[in-house]
């Protein structure tokens, strides 16, 4: 019998057992913990910060391509991918990207303190 669990990181898996059959087929059950210490790490998760994006110079960036030769004669999938490839470069450029912090990852990006302060208030005044 082979038993095998996979990860991208060394140690992030501990205390593997088998847990029995499951159900009436040959298949064994695998129960294992996932060890915190070595899920400990910074995110790398990113997203874009419209924030600080300059969206003049987007709007320049896209109105410069020449749309008519760049389309010309192509495909609903060669046009797409055209202007995917532009606007995804002119994002880049316009729209810096910003690291996650793990503070926010659980409220939406536009629930700012503002808001945060008046659901705060509300919730005081309900007796919530």
């Amino acid at each position: 019998m082979l038993d095998l669990v996979l990860t991208d990181k060394e140690g992030l898996v501990g205390d593997v057992k088998l847990k029995g059959s499951l159900g009436c087929t040959d298949h064994e059950m695998v129960a294992f913990k996932i060890l915190r210490a070595a899920r400990r790490g910074h995110s790398k998760l990113t997203t874009l910060d419209f924030r600080r994006a300059d969206f003049g110079l987007f709007r320049d960036l896209l109105g410069r391509v020449p749309w008519d030769k760049a389309l010309e004669g192509r495909g609903a999938q060669d046009s797409w991918l055209i202007f995917k490839g532009h606007l995804l470069q002119a994002q880049e450029q316009c729209i810096p990207a910003m690291r996650k912090s793990s503070k926010n990852t659980r409220r939406p990006a536009w629930m700012n303190k503002e808001l945060l302060g008046k659901v705060k208030q509300k919730k005081e005044a309900y007796g919530g």
